[in-house]
């Protein structure tokens, strides 16, 4: 019986080749969007319907509603930020990479091609 491969799904950094496709321009909007003081106002005023659609004790619909709605934005949310952190800490990792690279070979005594690696990794989360 062979074995059976496993399912690779790509990083979100490795998944288009030019740069960035609609999804992660979308997470990055998306994560630009949700660190601000109006998405926050726009939680918490979801957060008091929530609450006051239960507490004033409206039809099951209502209650239903509210909650359909904190869980739709909820899930929005996990998959954009989710692909938005994913594509950081691949800019970090291929940073990391690089600086080791540049000790490693300056170690070696020869510090020129990393030199350009470590330049073309400043600033690489902005192109991922």
């Amino acid at each position: 019986m062979a074995p059976r491969k496993a399912v690779s799904v790509p990083h979100p950094a490795e998944r288009t080749r030019n740069g960035r496709g609609w999804f992660e321009k979308l997470a990055e909007a998306a994560s630009n969007i949700t660190s601000s003081a109006p998405f926050y106002g726009f939680c918490l005023l979801l957060v008091i319907f929530f609450v006051a659609v239960h507490i004033a004790g409206l039809p099951l619909n209502w209650q239903l509603l509210a909650g359909d709605i904190m869980t739709s934005v909820n899930l929005l949310l996990l998959a954009l930020l989710k692909n938005s952190e994913r594509r950081a800490e691949h800019a970090v990792q291929r940073k990391l990479d690089s600086i080791a690279a540049a000790l490693l070979e300056l170690k070696e005594g020869r510090p020129q091609k990393t030199g350009d690696d470590l330049r073309d990794a400043i600033r690489m989360e902005e192109e991922l």
